[in-house]
């Protein structure tokens, strides 16, 4: 729902009812994640399920569950010999959850979205089939809910569910019984996470840096550049960067917000920076922490560490030299080998062609929000 909220809740605003449609489960090559969205007013839709396949059927179904008010889980499945069939043609299988949304249905749209504009953690749930009301939906926060699924019990357990999901930023369904009994899957209840987006700490004010930086920006990371020269650390240099730091790097990670989304590049080439900075870097709870420099450098660095007192469980997980071997020479391509180790450590991807490899393209992960 990220992708279209701007304009739902423009329509929401001025009183109109509208039909959502949602990716809620995707099976083998599904070409959108769960949580991708379609809006439909009359002859207006925004947003995207299928990437075009199933677009057409979807955008009538819309008009449908609006018309008749009432939600519907729909699957789409492998497309037959006519490409324009309702089907997928890459071969995967979706299930799109059809709601139609007003003020009446859905009281906290606009709640949700300044959450989202304050990067303020929220979460949707909502019954997508079971016994219970299809569509009936709970909002969380992390501290506050509203709305509910019909029984006290299932959206206490919903509740507990949906926050550990949002911590770290999954979307996806999560089965229980009528009365919320985890063991049960009566009810299939769809979590849609609204994380704040993961942050990316740069640290190197370098030709580099920037195009890790705008990488790092395209694929939805809120990023950091931090140096401690003023002249090359500077918002005209790195505009791609949503905050651009002087300061030494060690001491700026230090009393930086780091979670398990974080990723931590260092690009500053020069043993007074990095070895300090890997120093703090390794001892945060970061998912990635990676660092650019020859082989020698590594060792020569490995080195200082071990002298520095880092335990080597804690050298294990610097990934050095950073990126995936491409064969990067230029700042741009070293940007993309460092963000296909990102999305590889992400999705459990093999780094091999596709052209080697059997079974499933996408990854098997759960998306975040």
């Amino acid at each position: 729902m990220r992708d279209v909220l701007s304009q739902i809740v423009r329509w929401w605003e001025a009183g109109e009812k509208f039909g959502l449609a949602t990716v809620v489960n995707t099976f083998h090559s599904a070409p959108r994640p769960p949580g991708a969205s379609m809006a439909v007013l009359g002859d207006e839709a925004a947003g995207s399920v299928s990437g075009g396949c199933v677009e057409g059927a979807v955008y009538e179904l819309a008009r449908e569950v609006v018309a008749e008010d009432r939600a519907v889980l729909q699957r789409y499945g492998v497309s037959d010999d006519d490409a324009f069939t309702v089907g997928l043609t890459c071969g995967g299988i979706i299930d799109i959850l059809v709601e139609p949304v007003s003020k009446d249905s859905f009281p906290e749209l606009g709640e949700i979205a300044g959450s989202v504009r304050r990067h303020e953690p929220v979460v949707v749930t909502t019954i997508m089939s079971g016994p219970g009301r299809v569509g009936a939906r709970r909002v969380i926060w992390g501290d506050r809910a509203s709305g509910s699924l019909g029984v006290a019990r299932l959206d206490a357990a919903v509740d507990d569910d949906a926050r550990g999901m949002l911590a770290q930023g999954l979307t996806g369904v999560r089965r229980y019984g009528p009365e919320g009994e985890r063991r049960l899957d009566d009810l299939s209840v769809f979590v849609h996470s609204f994380a704040p987006p993961p942050r990316m700490l740069v640290f190197g004010a370098i030709d580099f840096a920037a195009a890790v930086a705008r990488i790092g920006k395209f694929l939805g990371y809120h990023v950091v550049v931090c140096d401690a020269r003023p002249v090359f650390a500077t918002a005209k240099r790195f505009p791609e960067a949503d905050e651009v730091v002087v300061r030494w790097p060690h001491d700026y990670l230090s009393t930086a917000y780091v979670d398990e989304r974080t990723v931590i590049c260092v690009l500053t080439h020069d043993p007074k920076f990095d070895v300090p900075l890997l120093e703090v870097a390794l001892r945060t709870g970061a998912g990635y922490v990676g660092a650019m420099g020859s082989r020698r450098t590594h060792e020569d660095r490995l080195e200082r560490l071990r002298e520095a007192g880092v335990p080597e469980a804690d050298l294990a997980r610097l990934r050095s030299p950073i990126g995936l071997d491409l064969g990067a020479r230029t700042p741009e391509e070293t940007a993309v080998s460092i963000a296909a180790e990102l999305i590889q450590l992400r999705w459990g991807g093999s780094g091999r062609a596709l052209t080697e490899t059997s079974g499933r393209i996408h990854g098997s992960g759960e998306a975040a929000g």
